[in-house]
């Protein structure tokens, strides 16, 4: 099948599909450790299940590579890592996802690696750290939205750049196409849409960088389920739509939150389902969350329910404003949404 002249939104729905008379349309749920001994798939662990690969055929589709699934978002960052050598130097924002930071702020600990962090917006800086062996980027990043400059970034690497893209997801944006090595997903959010899994994936623009992260979740057990593997690629198949309402709705909303008199800034990239926005201090942030009736107070993101957290409460993110509410968009009707917003605000 030739996807080449195929949109995003296509692909979305299309890339991976069985084919063939009288194929299935949907990839089953292949529940099977072992398989008959005398082709290529023996063992899952070492050799995928067709379920897991449809879904990397679909997500390397859409982000323009070869695509690997994890069992988590935070596996993938611990593969990359596993293909760097003791002592290798490491960049990462001081603004990103807690997982990610403290996987990094351990391997720096144990001398695993040398991580020095750098400001999103600083470009200069990240340029200045060209000579690094990887340039860990998250655009935008998690929780305060700044978005980096990949295209120069990469540009000017002479090691890995790998981007977190689960905030901007590969319709939003394809950074392998901006010149990244790696891109990561934690398709626990967007991708797969529904809150009810967990999973992460890989898109590496060469072959032998896919090999090395697919040897990297071999040796470290880091395969992703049957089920959750088959629920990542449904929600795949919808995210188009879901991520044109919900971005819609976060424009509309982002715009009335910049008015409101009790909101002292806004962050809001211009596109996407993620909004920032920070109140005086963190009792005023405690006491909004606790008002709200439809918006739900919880950690994660991407699913079609609304989530806001605190970020500054995690340990991780102490570093953060103490009155920033990261608010993820969901599908609920705009006006239901502001209605609990600003009934919540005051």
């Amino acid at each position: 099948m030739n996807t080449n002249d195929w949109s995003p939104r296509t692909l979305a729905v299309a890339a991976g599909r069985p084919e063939g008379p009288g194929e299935p349309l949907n990839v089953p749920i292949v529940a099977a450790s072992t398989f008959d001994a005398g082709a290529d798939r023996a063992y899952s662990r070492e050799n995928g299940t067709p379920t897991w690969e449809a879904l990397e055929a679909a997500i390397g589709a859409l982000e323009g590579g070869h695509a690997t699934a994890f069992a988590s978002g935070i596996a993938t960052l611990s593969a990359v890592v596993d293909t760097l050598p003791v002592g290798a130097k490491v960049c990462a924002p001081t603004y990103s996802y807690a997982g990610s930071r403290g996987l990094l702020a351990h391997a720096h600990r144990t001398g695993r690696l040398v991580v020095t962090e750098i400001a999103p917006d600083d470009t200069a800086a990240w340029v200045a750290a060209a000579d690094a062996d990887l340039l860990w980027l998250e655009s935008p990043t998690n929780p305060t939205l700044d978005v980096i400059d990949i295209e120069t970034i990469a540009a000017a690497a002479n090691g890995l750049v790998a981007v977190d893209n689960t905030f901007a997801t590969p319709l939003g944006q394809r950074p392998l196409e901006l010149g990244a090595d790696i891109v990561v997903h934690s398709a626990t959010k967007l991708i797969g849409g529904h809150s009810d899994l967990l999973l992460g994936l890989t898109i590496a623009a060469d072959e032998g960088v896919a090999k090395d992260l697919r040897d990297a979740r071999t040796r470290m057990g880091a395969t992703p389920g049957a089920l959750e593997a088959w629920l990542a690629l449904r929600g795949l198949r919808t995210l188009p739509v879901r991520l044109a309402e919900q971005t819609r709705t976060a424009a509309l909303l982002a715009a009335r939150l910049v008015d409101h008199p009790a909101i002292t800034r806004v962050r809001y990239p211009g596109s996407g389902t993620m909004i920032a926005f920070e109140l005086p201090d963190a009792q005023t942030a405690d006491k909004v969350i606790g008002s709200l009736r439809l918006i739900r107070a919880a950690t994660s993101l991407g699913g079609v329910e609304s989530l806001v957290e605190r970020r500054a409460w995690l340990a991780g993110d102490a570093h953060v404003p103490a009155g920033l509410v990261r608010f993820s968009v969901g599908l609920e009707d705009p006006e239901d949404l502001w209605t609990d917003l600003a009934s919540a605000l005051g």
